[in-house]
């Protein structure tokens, strides 16, 4: 009996490993150049307004709602970034979810201030809350299953907007997993408002596929006039989804290495 069922297993495994899909087939448009960022440290990044339209890369076999969920606010700016961590074939769903709990982690990670003309801290604390009493969570111990959904919620020191306070949800998404992370209370810059309540929305894809593991992100904020004349949005935008994505990125490479 134990022969057989080894021998079944043997016969299995090739359509097991078979199951995971390539980057070409979820994002079957991306040039060639596009293809080459997509494998580097800071991955792809591709901004649009609403003003001039948006332009968003084109996938196939994503749930539409990753995208529709962002256009369908109507957002001033759009922001997504496209990477592959590479050599992290082993690594399953429950690996990648287990990854985005560790929040303390963002505490620290640099950026490149433009007005500072130095790498800063972007996130001067990070942490899980509850935001019924504000009270601060430890990061949760490893799980052994992705549940069906999941809503966290995080407050981020950010080094130029003070406290940020973010609702994360999460769940399974065809071959992946998705995050969408909101503001949920106005995030102010000095005395002003500079983006009100729900105004921003990230939301993330991530799943496993032939090359490593494939992070996906496409992130819509609306801001006051007077805001926009004082900080250029798109790269204020830009450099944090980017700093997220790097933290996600160094904790699958823990895991694989």
């Amino acid at each position: 009996m134990k022969t057989l069922l080894a021998a079944f297993l043997v016969f299995l495994c090739p359509f097991l490993y078979a199951q995971k899909r390539s980057l070409a087939e979820i994002f079957p448009g991306i040039s060639g150049e596009q293809r080459d960022l997509v494998y580097t440290e800071t991955g792809l990044v591709t901004a649009s307004e609403r003003s001039l339209g948006y332009s968003v890369l084109p996938l196939s076999g994503i749930k539409d709602d990753i995208v529709s969920s962002i256009t369908s606010l109507n957002p001033a700016i759009i922001v997504e970034t496209l990477m592959v961590i590479p050599d992290s074939n082993a690594l399953r769903l429950v690996d990648i979810y287990n990854a985005t709990g560790k929040i303390r982690g963002l505490k620290g990670r640099l950026y490149h201030s433009e007005t500072r003309k130095a790498d800063i801290p972007l996130f001067e604390e990070a942490c899980r809350i509850d935001p019924r009493r504000n009270t601060i969570l430890p990061d949760p111990p490893p799980a052994s299953a992705v549940p069906r959904s999941e809503t966290v919620y995080l407050r981020l020191k950010d080094a130029n907007f003070g406290n940020c306070y973010y609702r994360g949800e999460l769940s399974p998404s065809g071959k992946g997993l998705a995050y969408r992370l909101t503001n949920y209370k106005n995030i102010t810059y000095i005395f002003f408002t500079a983006i009100k309540a729900e105004k921003f929305t990230a939301q993330f894809y991530f799943e496993p596929v032939n090359e490593g593991v494939l992070v996906y992100g496409i992130s819509g904020v609306d801001v006051s006039s007077f805001i926009a004349s004082k900080i250029d949005v798109t790269s204020t935008i830009s450099k944090r989804i980017a700093v997220l994505v790097s933290w996600m990125r160094d904790n699958l490479t823990v895991l694989y290495n």
